[in-house]
């Protein structure tokens, strides 16, 4: 973010004054001639001969109180931290009630080098004086809340071992923003060279990150910057920022790309209501595709950047939504990264209490929907200085930064570090697959879905893609997933996941093989449900039952016979008798829900047609089953 220099100016205006007036701490000519020179270069922002002329009037007269504050101000500008912090002091020690106003911009400097016993007590100095201002107060208070944190937090610092993700991916040049498919196959991040920023992506072999490469000449250009990205899971879009394009909407603007064979499609600019004539940037997209989080400074926010959301509904993108005050400050937060499993972000800040600086935090989202209050990473993942940019691999566990204040290749490298269980998001694992056809092995471009068994409602809806049929769709622990799969002319596929107590150490690898629409194919309905020994439809069966009267109206010259099995244990004649109950409970709903039942028949079979061995659990747990069978068409 650049840097604003008007508040900056309204908050050092005080000392600044001082060059107005004629009455000094000192009376030695030299050195009021050259604090009135200094003054002058002021004004024309030269602010290396301003601290060369305001350094032969301290050499004049060492006590002279002005030359010191304004002295420590250039050197504020100048982001010379620790030499603004010895000129204040050195006001301090001359002149204790000089102006109120020192106590105030040492603290916030000392907070940026770490010194947060010492930012304490200035602050706490400047409230003793009165008739502060309603804004300097608050910020005064911030910056107290800030030091009584950070002290805690060096007191208790959290594990970070950051590791340099080698010459692969680092060089001599700026290198950050890194972001990661759900498989850790793929990491896209920008690399600046001359001050040109362009997207570079390295892939994992056997384990190892390869060589990273120029991304694409469709999405990098030469004349403007492309950063502050986001991939979808699958690999298939990228969301990114362009600034000062000419196809522009403002300043800032979303871009959207999408996958095409090897290379990447054009870019196009996010229609309104995502980008306005102002500043949208720093896009995460939602695991699902459907939820957008960006960073603006529209109308509407609590005060500098906020952040955004906005939802994909059939109409295109849904008016942008401001996170709230559990997230969003009067300063700035930036840099939201949503987690696979779509309630835990983070994001930085520097408005929330923090280690000085932009901090990262964590937000979870809570059962009413509601964003909770932020935490802080915690020392030393946050530090005085600014921290942004984090992202993470779907397992939670893994994290990618990037930092100039360690050991690296030159510049800002990028970093992975494993993130303190406590600050990890919900466990997420991810299924991948392959659709193609049962005869020719081609691969197919067929409808994805998967729903949220016990809420009935779809988790993610895409299409494999058409030149190598593959899918990828992330999944959140503690859940029941069912997957169906469609394609027309074919039989549809059905999937289920169960990710109650899963651990996600190991994904979901599938090969789907859609048969077309022939007499004699069959299709299991892997998600239709019963109690044991029971017939009655659980809920979770009606995404699967109602894929199936689907399925059947968009082919209606089809007839079916539904079967239900059983495996062998229990007495042959129950189990028989059982099974013909399960079809008929799925002919029931069929009929119910407009399917003409002259195209439907039922027939349970018992233990007599097993899919598997009746010798262990997950045989038996195959062979209770209920079937569809084309019988003509």
């Amino acid at each position: 973010m650049k840097f604003s220099i008007l508040p900056f100016l309204l908050f050092f205006l005080p000392v600044f004054a001082i060059a107005q007036q004629r009455q000094y701490s000192t009376t030695d000519k030299q050195a009021i001639k050259y604090f009135s020179l200094a003054n002058q270069s002021l004004d024309e922002n030269l602010y290396d001969d301003a601290i060369t002329q305001l350094q032969k009037a301290i050499d004049a007269d060492d006590k002279f109180v002005e030359a010191h504050a304004v002295l420590g101000d250039v050197y504020h500008i100048m982001h010379q931290r620790k030499p603004a912090i010895e000129q204040y002091l050195k006001v301090i020690a001359l002149n204790p009630d000089f102006n109120r106003s020192v106590y105030l911009k040492i603290g916030g400097e000392e907070i940026r080098d770490a010194r947060y016993d010492d930012a304490e007590q200035h602050l706490e100095k400047y409230l003793t004086y009165p008739n502060i201002s309603v804004q300097n107060t608050a910020n005064a208070h911030k910056l107290i809340a800030d030091c009584k944190f950070s002290i805690n937090a060096v007191q208790h610092p959290v594990p970070f071992k950051p590791v340099n993700m080698g010459a692969a991916i680092n060089t001599a040049d700026d290198e950050y923003l890194p972001t990661a498919t759900a498989d850790e196959s793929t990491i896209i991040f920008t690399r600046k060279i001359n001050n040109n920023e362009d997207f570079y992506k390295s892939v994992k072999v056997d384990g190892q990150w390869q060589t990273a490469t120029y991304l694409s000449d469709q999405i990098n250009t030469p004349n403007y910057n492309e950063g502050a990205q986001s991939i979808s899971q699958d690999g298939k879009f990228l969301f990114f920022t362009g600034c000062n394009r000419p196809d522009g909407l403002g300043r800032c603007d979303i871009y959207i790309a999408q996958k095409k064979g090897d290379d990447w499609g054009k870019p196009f600019d996010l229609p309104p209501p995502i980008n306005t004539p102002g500043w949208e940037s720093q896009p995460s997209i939602s695991s699902d595709g459907r939820t957008l989080y960006f960073v603006s400074n529209r109308k509407g926010g609590y005060g500098g950047y906020d952040i955004w959301k906005s939802t994909l509904t059939d109409k295109g993108w849904g008016e942008p939504e401001n996170l709230g005050p559990n997230i969003n400050t009067a300063y700035d937060e930036q840099s939201p990264f949503i987690h696979p499993d779509d309630s835990t972000l983070y994001f930085c800040s520097n408005g929330w209490p923090g280690l000085g600086g932009m901090d990262l935090f964590v937000s979870r989202l809570s059962k009413d929907g509601q964003w909770q209050k932020p935490e802080n990473l915690g020392y030393p993942i946050n530090t005085s200085g600014d921290e942004n940019g984090l992202t993470l691999t779907a397992n939670g566990k893994d994290a990618f930064f990037s930092s100039n204040n360690l050991d690296g290749f030159g510049g800002y490298d990028i970093y992975t570090f494993e993130l303190p269980a406590n600050l990890r998001p919900h466990i997420v694992t991810y299924v991948k697959g392959k659709v193609a056809d049962a005869k020719t092995k081609q691969p197919l471009e067929a409808a994805v879905e998967i729903i949220d068994l016990q809420k009935n409602t779809p988790v993610y809806q895409d299409y494999s893609d058409a030149e190598d049929g593959n899918f990828l769709a992330t999944l959140t622990s503690g859940k029941n997933y069912g997957l169906n799969i469609s394609k027309s002319g074919y039989l549809f596929y059905s999937e289920n996941f169960s990710l109650v107590g899963h651990e996600a150490k190991n994904p979901f690898n599938i090969s789907v093989f859609l048969e077309p629409i022939e007499i004699g194919n069959k299709v299991i309905l892997n998600n239709i449900f019963f109690e044991t020994n029971k017939f009655a439809l659980q809920t979770e069966s009606l995404a699967e039952l109602d894929k199936l009267v689907e399925f059947m109206k968009l082919n209606p010259t089809l007839h079916i016979e539904i079967s239900g099995h059983t495996d062998d244990v229990g007495n042959d004649q129950a189990n028989q008798i059982l099974s013909e109950n399960r079809a008929k409970s799925v002919y029931n709903y069929l009929v119910s829900n407009r399917v003409d039942a002259t195209r439907l028949v039922y027939k349970g079979y018992g233990k007599t047609q097993p899919i598997a061995p009746n010798t262990t659990d997950e045989g038996r747990q195959k062979n209770r089953r209920t079937e569809f069978k084309i019988i003509s068409k």
